[in-house]
């Protein structure tokens, strides 16, 4: 048995076996750099992942399967693109009697003729029911409609 062993185990045998044993060693180190490198990329408790990389191949297989779907900076893009587009609905509303969208400057509902805002005798822009002055051409909200009234 020994002498077969002896025949079998040649240097070239040694010289593979080593490379192989030297290849399996440097893609268990990078597979523990790439689960704390991706952990930390998507935000997670990276140093836990590290020591959970440490377990050879089940390691890696358990932070597969659980890391989160997203990097951090996906979804850090996500949520200003849904900001973005609530403040680019935030410029339409609804009509409040009916429903209907309607714009920022409309001043009554197109569909059911419900007065929305009140308009600028000067002007004309649509105002917001709560301010005291026209911001377009600075006229105080009624001032021209008490003029007349006093004429």
């Amino acid at each position: 048995m020994s002498e077969i062993l002896s025949e079998l185990w040649t240097p070239e045998m040694q010289m593979a076996l080593t490379a192989a044993i030297a290849f399996l060693v440097v893609l268990y180190v990078l597979s523990i750099i790439w689960v704390v490198r991706d952990a930390y990329l998507r935000g997670t408790v990276w140093y836990i992942w590290a020591v959970v990389a440490l377990v050879p191949i089940l390691g890696v297989v358990a932070y597969s399967m659980l890391r989160p779907p997203l990097l951090q900076l996906d979804r850090d893009e996500q949520e200003l693109e849904v900001a973005l587009k609530q403040r680019q609905l935030l410029q339409y509303g609804e009509c409040a009697s009916c429903g209907y969208p309607v714009e920022a400057d409309y001043v009554i509902c197109p569909k059911c003729h419900q007065r929305l805002k009140n308009q600028c005798g000067t002007c004309g822009h649509a105002l917001d029911p709560s301010w005291t002055v026209c911001p377009y051409c600075a006229t105080p909200v009624g001032e021209r409609r008490s003029r007349s009234a006093s004429n």
